[in-house]
């Protein structure tokens, strides 16, 4: 619900009201004061159409949902303000005897202001229903972004476990990588040794067949 809408439609229910009690009390008076009355009450109608139409273009601004609710709202706005005008009219031109008039208020005016009030009492009750769905849609909205944060938070969870997986799988390949160039460095001294092993061995065997035969010749 819009609070621009709500401040407006406090303003006409008020004014609407008052233009009413107005128009009642306007009923029984003559001349100049009847006259003056009439164009305060006029003057009121005047505020009331332009609240209406700050209602309808404020209306027409927000939420398809929420528009379709406060047009609908609007309707009875301005058949509460027709009403109205047609109790001014009924004034204006009421240059009726004294019977005649106390007839009219007792009958028409009774009537259109009874229906006024049912309207009234309607629109209260379509206000309090509006109210509590405005509510409703807050929650709702609330609870969306509740779950877009949270939603947002396991991303940010998952997006730093990848890393971590990443990093973990990185570090793996490189201790890979040592594991392997350490069995080749292993593998080139074994071969190393062994040829090691083989070149001592030479060495020795000609050693002991160079004393055998130093032995030999000495001996001989």
């Amino acid at each position: 619900m819009s609070e621009v809408f709500e401040g407006y439609e406090r303003q006409y229910c008020e004014l609407s009201a008052n233009l009413s009690r107005k128009c009642t009390a306007t009923g029984a008076l003559n001349g100049e004061q009847k006259k003056q009355k009439v164009s305060e009450i006029k003057a009121g109608i005047d505020e009331a159409e332009s609240l209406i139409r700050k209602m309808d273009l404020e209306a027409r601004s927000l939420q398809p949902n929420v528009k379709a609710v406060l047009l609908a709202k609007l309707r009875e706005y301005k058949s509460d303000l027709n009403n109205l005008k047609t109790e001014v009219k009924r004034i204006v031109s009421g240059n009726l005897n004294a019977a005649a008039r106390d007839e009219l208020l007792e009958s028409g005016m009774a009537d259109t202001l009874t229906a006024s009030a049912d309207q009234r009492t309607r629109l209260v009750t379509t206000t309090e229903r509006l109210g509590k769905s405005g509510d409703r849609i807050k929650e709702s909205r609330r609870t969306m972004l509740e779950t877009e944060e949270l939603g947002v938070s396991i991303l940010q969870d998952l997006h730093s476990q990848r890393q971590s997986l990443l990093h973990a799988n990185n570090t793996l390949h490189g201790v890979d990588d040592n594991v392997g160039r350490s069995k080749k460095i292993l593998t080139n001294m074994s071969r190393r040794m062994s040829r090691n092993k083989w070149m001592i061995g030479s060495i020795i065997a000609v050693l002991v067949i160079a004393i055998a035969l130093i032995l030999y010749f000495k001996l001989k």
